[in-house]
């Protein structure tokens, strides 16, 4: 071997590749196959690039490249970049809805109409109705607990009469003249406004069970008795959710961007809402695991899932200021480290060893370390 070059190899199964020297790239065709057969590396986890790979083409012909003959050979080089790599793993997670409620029944009598399941049912709206009348769902934290009807006070009178104007029934400066926590006359006509788009006898008072306050199970035809459990519900937000192994609870940070992959293997983005503390394990699982809560941040791309397998590419390592080369400059060399091919400013080629750091495989750069090694430098690749 002569004293201008290094040897280099490939894993089994791909072709040796000679290195270049000092001196140039060598002059005959086998020289020039072996160059463009060098092999490449792929390895790491997925990833988000700091930097984006600068790729130009240098070519190379008989003055300024000894050793060629008077020939062109093209050659592609990337850049030597310096900035944040980011290695990602993913993760098994369940697409559904957010948050789950209760609803409670408080009407005597027989339920004649259920909601199928999936159909949702804003505020204002009939949630089932027992004895065919409706109970309607109206907005608010306050569980109903009693009638309500004119000259009454309290929080739950103040959410009703919001719920109203929300809904178009009452007019905002009306009921906060008398004040939001009043049963007025105007809370009166809003609430018969409201029955009668209902077709339910206006008496302007509502009737404990007429209405449920909460964003249960029941039995069409069954026996509808207060207190008795009419259907289970959820919000319409979606969220995907991550049972995250303990061991991995350090890796994620609520307000932590992520790339949520559906069962068709499209991507949309999410954000990290929510890290559980508290470590639990299921039967026949394998260790336990922290509950983490995922907010998609385009909605409509899971139109028609619920309750789906998705998976979750998730933060692991995050490495700063990295010195960067594209994955396919690097070349294996007989002792089994690694290479990377500088061109100078002159259009010389020289070969630098590196040690490799962390692999960011989504952008196709790994962190190295070199002598000599800087960013705008630049460095050749293979050619596919």
């Amino acid at each position: 071997m002569s004293a201008g070059s290094a040897a280099a190899t490939g894993r089994p199964g791909h072709a040796a590749t000679a290195g270049l020297g000092e001196a140039g790239l060598g002059g005959g065709p086998e020289e020039k196959r072996r160059f463009r057969g060098r092999w490449r590396v792929l390895t790491g986890v997925a990833a988000v690039a700091a930097a984006a790979v600068v790729v130009t083409a240098v070519w190379l012909s008989g003055p300024s490249s000894p050793g060629r003959g008077t020939g062109a050979v093209q050659i592609a080089t990337g850049t030597v970049t310096r900035g944040t790599l980011v290695s990602r793993t993913a993760v098994n997670a369940t697409l559904g809805y957010a948050g789950s409620y209760s609803v409670v029944n408080q009407v005597q009598g027989t339920y004649t109409t259920l909601p199928e399941v999936g159909r949702v049912i804003r505020d204002g709206q009939g949630l089932y109705r027992v004895n065919r009348a409706p109970v309607v769902l109206l907005y608010g934290r306050v569980p109903a607990s009693r009638a309500l009807s004119q000259g009454m006070r309290g929080p739950d009178v103040r959410q009703l009469n919001h719920d109203l104007v929300a809904l178009g029934y009452a007019d905002r400066a009306d009921i906060a003249g008398l004040g939001w926590g009043y049963f007025g006359w105007d809370t009166k006509y809003a609430v018969q406004r409201l029955q009668a788009r209902l077709g339910v006898l206006q008496t302007g008072t509502m009737g404990l069970g007429q209405v449920v306050f909460l964003p249960v199970p029941a039995t069409l035809g069954g026996p509808a008795a207060p207190g008795s459990p009419a259907l289970t519900g959820t919000s319409t937000a979606r969220l995907v959710t991550i049972g995250l192994a303990a061991a991995q609870q350090s890796y994620v940070r609520a307000g932590d961007k992520v790339t949520i992959t559906l069962p068709d293997l499209r991507t949309t983005p999410g954000v990290v809402t929510s890290v559980g503390t508290v470590a639990t394990q299921s039967p026949g699982s394998v260790g336990a695991t922290i509950p983490v809560q995922v907010k998609m941040l385009d909605p409509a791309a899971a139109a028609g899932l619920d309750q789906a397998p998705v998976q979750v590419l998730i933060t692991t390592v995050q490495v700063h200021n990295a010195l960067a080369v594209p994955v396919t400059a690097l070349l294996a060399t007989a002792s089994g480290g690694y290479r990377v091919e500088v061109v100078g400013p002159a259009g010389h080629h020289h070969l630098v060893p590196v040690t490799l750091g962390l692999f960011d495989d989504a952008a196709g750069l790994v962190e190295v370390t070199g002598p000599g090694l800087r960013a705008g430098q630049k460095v050749v690749e293979t050619q596919t």
